[in-house]
């Protein structure tokens, strides 16, 4: 079951909260516009089920400290839906139309006669400890870790949140998740640290962006190329004051031999402004660098118009954006903008979208895999639901994209089309997929090692196969089969994902990926494999065990988690990372470390 709260009645912002009959529990942030949700926020509160003999109940106690609103409002957004998955079927309160997402707080209830909520002096103190250690390298003596760290946060009126982190620990982090990359693009990871994920929906910028272009991408903050590097303080200021939506962030890291030699200091700061019943209209900014390279800054606009009552009851979003950049010895060409139109409904979801991303568009806290390119997506997607028979909805793609240089020429196009996409009654799914494709390389392009592909324009076909059972069931398994044209040559991609559910205190989760590429300039083979055991022994204490392969590195990682909430303020996470490298056909230790945290949240 799933409650979603809108505590500034603006239909623009809110949380979710979700219990299942066994009392796990699940929270989100809903980013703006309510279309999706940020699942990695992390609240505190409680919450508690009852089995009887005509079904369940359950009691959420929300602390008002956890959230931000509004003051002075007797109302709120409100809304509680139920999905009966063996049923496939989804029950909600208000706004019971497919069209409507349930994170759409514009289309919410109201909770009424509300009193006003006193949240003392607003201030939260939570000290962290953190110790153990490991061997950090192949043959290293073993490193010991001894390190306290001091979260503090303090309301500045009911709307507006203000956070202090000092000697940052991010140990309980979970590790990312391994990817095979068959593009000339980086891959996109996703923000999973608790500092960071406070207002992250404030940060949001624009719509239509993807990850094509993500203004302020918090990862860059501690993290350069993929290695940690110490967050010695950081304050952060978010929330909303009327109709205005403000969020900062300021941090400080040190340096570390091998990846960043001097302290740095950045910040970003974000303002929205709500108008109109749905839409607003902001602006961002940015300075520093991750390493320490000069006079880096960006700023930007963006305009968002949003309505879920467009010809009374539909959906449609339109909106631009310009951002432009700078930095020390770059070049002239640092500035990207873009526009969208959208019509996201239920039977007819339709969207264009535009984006021209400068040569020298390389801002130092954002995410751009992709620059000197105009990008234009699309897509007409068709969901028919059937009244009787086997099928419950069918699903008809159209989505094409293609990319060109600053001047027009072609670098890039795909066309993904599903003319079979068949959602079955019981559960089960089958879709067949066409995607015609092309590439225009201007310079070699190293596809795995040893395998080269030379400079040229290559056009090829490729199709997809995927099956998948209902997720209702104990074991649910999906079958992904890429097969056709690539580049000069032939892929083969085999995709396998399930879980498996023996009890409800037991998840198996399991992944693989095999690529088989016969190319002109060579044969490639790589595989992934992954599995995560999840116990929840109760909705407080829980053991996540993660294990990751792959051929291309050859090596074995484990990350072992333990969580114990033994208090809604006060967390207790042993935490084993466990890597071995398979090396002159034996494997070797690369690397491990054992470490406990024990933090603890005073609220005043």
């Amino acid at each position: 079951m799933r409650v979603v709260l809108g505590p500034f009645l603006d239909g623009r912002s809110g949380y979710v909260f979700a219990v299942n009959p066994r009392g796990a529990r699940y929270d989100a942030i809903i980013n703006p516009g309510g279309e999706n949700e940020n699942a990695d926020w992390d609240g505190i509160w409680e919450a508690a089920t009852a089995r009887t003999a005509t079904g369940w109940s359950v009691e959420m106690r929300i602390p008002t400290q956890t959230l931000s609103f509004k003051p002075g409002l007797r109302e709120w957004h409100f809304n509680v839906q139920r999905r009966l998955q063996r049923l496939l079927e989804t029950d909600r309160w208000a706004s019971a139309a497919r069209q409507y997402q349930v994170t759409q707080t514009s289309r919410a209830g109201r909770l009424t006669n509300l009193p006003a909520f006193n949240q003392g002096m607003g201030l939260s103190v939570r000290p962290a400890m953190t110790t153990g250690g490991g061997v950090p390298a192949p043959a290293a003596s073993v490193d010991g870790e001894f390190q306290p760290s001091l979260d503090l946060s303090q309301r500045l009126g009911s709307g507006m949140l203000a956070s202090v982190t000092v000697n940052t620990d991010f140990a309980e982090t979970e590790v990312d998740t391994r990817r095979t990359n068959l593009t000339r693009f980086p891959l996109f990871f996703p923000e999973k640290r608790t500092f960071f994920l406070e207002g992250a929906d404030i940060f949001a910028f624009a719509s239509g962006l993807g990850q094509d272009v993500i203004p302020f991408f918090s990862r860059r903050v501690g993290l350069v190329n993929g290695r940690e590097v110490p967050i010695r303080a950081g304050g952060k200021i978010n929330g909303r004051a009327g109709s205005t939506n403000v969020g900062g962030l300021v941090a400080g890291t040190g340096a570390k031999p091998g990846v960043v030699g001097d302290d740095t200091l950045m910040a970003v700061g974000r303002v929205k402004q709500n108008i109109l019943s749905e839409s607003w209209v902001g602006a961002i900014a940015s300075v520093g660098d991750p390493l320490g390279r000069q006079d880096s800054w960006m700023g930007g606009a963006d305009f968002t118009y949003a309505t879920s009552r467009f010809r009374g009851s539909k959906n449609l979003l339109a909106g631009g954006w310009w951002l432009g950049t700078g930095r020390a010895r770059l070049g002239r060409d640092g500035t990207a903008y873009g526009m969208t139109i959208d019509y996201p409904n239920d039977l007819w979801d339709i969207n264009l979208i535009y984006k021209r991303i400068g040569r020298d568009f390389d801002p130092s806290l954002a995410f751009v895999p992709r620059r000197a390119v105009q990008l234009f997506n699309g897509q007409i997607n068709n969901r028919t639901r059937v009244a009787r028979g086997p099928f419950q909805q069918l699903f008809y793609q159209f989505q094409p994209l293609v990319a060109t240089d600053l001047a027009g020429r072609w670098e890039s196009y795909r066309v993904f089309t599903a003319p079979i996409n068949w959602r079955f009654r019981s559960g089960e799914r089958l879709e067949i997929n066409i995607n015609p494709t092309g590439e225009r390389l201007v310079a070699p392009f190293p596809i795995a090692s040893g395998v080269v592909i030379a400079p040229g324009s290559y056009h090829w076909r490729r199709y997809r196969v995927e099956a998948s059972t209902a997720q209702k069931r104990r074991l649910y398994t999906q079958l992904t089969w890429w097969f056709g044209g690539f580049y000069d040559g032939q892929l083969d991609q085999l995709e396998w994902t399930g879980a498996w559910n023996p009890t409800p205190l037991l998840t198996v989760e399991f992944t693989g990926q095999r690529n088989a590429g016969d190319l002109v300039s060579g044969r490639f083979t790589q595989t992934l494999v992954g599995s995560r055991l999840r116990v929840n022994f109760s909705s407080d204490l829980s053991i996540a065990s993660y294990v990751q392969y792959d051929t291309d590195t050859k090596s074995v990682g484990t990350n072992t988690r333990l969580r114990w909430t033994f208090l809604p303020v006060a967390d207790l996470f042993v935490v084993y990372n466990h890597n071995v490298r398979s090396l002159a056909d034996r494997w070797a230790l690369e690397s491990n470390q054992l470490l406990v945290k024990l933090q603890y949240a005073w609220r005043m």
